[in-house]
Parts: structure tokens; C-alpha cells; sequence
């Protein structure tokens, strides 16, 4: 009673065909396939610049300068505006 036979699957997929109709299950099925292949190619490009920075006699990589907070905030700190404010009133 809990399995299914053939005839089970092949009454479902013509219910299937007649909900949807073989246009619609052709596109969907062309979409998964393009979602697949361009997920397989992001893993590769994910792994391809691990592999590149691996090989012997590569340059290697320096950081991006940090940036401090005077140099993002032309105001400051509250901390380095009361040093300001001591400085300038000496």
C-alpha cells in the first residue's frame, strides 16, 4: 500500500502535463539547467583565485589601506574635538 508503481507515476505525470502543459515544463526545465551550469561556474570562479594566489613566485597581495576616522569624518571624534579645543586654547 505505501509504494508506488509505474502506473502511479505515469498518472501523475500526465496530470502534471495537463496542469502545466509541455511549453511551460520545457521553459522551466531550460531555466534549472541555466541556473545549474551558472552555479558550477560561480563555484569555479569562487575557487579559481585561491588557486592563483597559490603559485610559486606570485606577487604578494597587500591589503587596502586602512582608513581612521579623522580621515572619514572631516568633525571627529567628540574625544578628538575636545583635543582640539585644548590645543587651540593653549
Amino acid at each position: 500500500m505505501g509504494e508506488f508503481s509505474i502506473w502511479h507515476w505515469l498518472i501523475v505525470l500526465l496530470i502534471v502535463i495537463m496542469i502545466f502543459g509541455t511549453k511551460k515544463l520545457k521553459n522551466m526545465g531550460s531555466d534549472l539547467g541555466q541556473a545549474v551550469r551558472g552555479f558550477k561556474e560561480g563555484m569555479k570562479e569562487a575557487d579559481a583565485p585561491a588557486e592563483k594566489t597559490a603559485e610559486p613566485g606570485a606577487a604578494p597581495q597587500t591589503p587596502p589601506p586602512q582608513v581612521t576616522a579623522s580621515a572619514k569624518s572631516p568633525v571627529g571624534t567628540r574625544a578628538e574635538q575636545a583635543e582640539d579645543i585644548a590645543f587651540k586654547a593653549k
